[in-house]
C-alpha cells in the first residue's frame, strides 16, 4: 500500500514539474520562445532597470502560473538572481511547481512571523529562489497594498536582481492591480482560443486604468500545425 502511494506521489511531482520546460528541456522551441519573451522584457528596459515583474492573466486557467515560473527560470539562466513569488493567494500552485511545503512564505513575511530571508526557499535552479504563498489570509488585497508590501520589495531588491510575481486573474479580483501598480512592469497571459476577446479588453483597460507599465502580451496555447509545440508569442 506504502508503495502505491509513493509511486502515485511521484508521478504528482513528475507531472508538475514538467511544466518547467525551461530548465528540464531549454533547447526545446517553447522554451527558446521564452527565452525570446525574456529578450523583450530586456529591450523594454533601456532606460531603466526593471527589477519587479507582475505576471497575470484575464481569467483562470490561461497559464498566468507557468508562465510566471518559467520566466523566472529564463531570468535565472541569464545570469541574475532571481526570486519568484507566489503572489495568488487565492489559489497558490508555486509550491506544486517546485515540490515545497508550503506552510510559511509571502504572508509570513507581510505578517512578520519570519523575515523575508527565512520565508524563502531555495531551488535547485541555479541563481532561482522561491516565495510561496504561505498560510491563505483572509484578506489578500489589503495584505499587498499595505506598508508591509513595501517594505518587502525593499528587501527583496536588497538580496535579488530581479522579482516575478504570479498574481490572480485581473477580472477575478484585484490582486494584480494593486502590485502591478508597485512594480516596474506587468505581463498579461492570453489563452488561445479560450481567452474571450472582450476578457482581454477588460483586462487591459483595468491594466491601463491602475496607470502600470504593460511590458506585453504572451499568447499561450497557439498550437503550431507543423510541429507538437506549442507557441508562446509576445507583444
Amino acid at each position: 500500500m506504502g508503495s502505491k502511494k509513493s509511486k502515485k506521489l511521484k508521478q504528482v511531482m513528475m507531472s508538475t514539474r514538467r511544466k518547467l520546460i525551461t530548465h528540464d528541456n531549454p533547447q526545446s522551441p517553447i522554451s527558446e520562445q521564452y527565452k525570446t519573451v525574456r529578450t523583450s522584457i530586456n529591450f523594454s528596459s533601456i532606460d531603466r532597470d526593471i527589477r519587479s515583474i507582475v505576471v497575470t492573466s484575464s481569467g483562470p486557467g490561461e497559464g498566468k502560473s507557468t508562465t510566471a515560473a518559467n520566466l523566472a527560470v529564463v531570468f535565472a539562466q541569464e545570469g541574475k538572481n532571481v526570486l519568484l513569488v507566489d503572489g495568488d493567494m487565492r489559489k497558490p500552485t508555486s509550491h506544486y511547481t517546485f515540490n515545497v511545503n508550503n506552510t510559511f512564505g509571502l504572508t509570513s513575511a507581510l505578517s512578520r512571523q519570519k523575515t523575508l530571508r527565512e520565508s524563502v526557499h531555495q531551488t535547485d535552479i541555479k541563481n532561482l529562489d522561491l516565495l510561496t504563498c504561505g498560510p491563505i489570509p483572509p484578506n489578500p488585497a489589503e495584505l499587498l497594498s499595505s506598508r508591509s508590501m513595501e517594505q518587502l520589495l525593499e528587501d527583496v531588491y536588497q538580496d535579488y536582481d530581479l522579482v516575478v510575481f504570479d498574481t490572480p486573474p485581473l477580472l477575478a479580483v484585484t490582486d494584480a492591480q494593486v502590485l502591478s501598480s508597485q512594480c516596474d512592469g506587468t505581463v498579461l497571459v492570453l489563452s488561445s482560443g479560450t481567452t474571450e476577446v472582450d476578457n482581454a479588453k477588460k483586462a487591459k483597460e483595468l491594466l491601463d486604468t491602475a496607470k502600470v507599465k504593460i511590458l506585453g502580451v504572451i499568447l499561450n496555447n497557439r498550437e503550431i500545425k507543423e510541429t507538437s509545440y506549442y507557441y508562446y508569442g509576445s507583444n
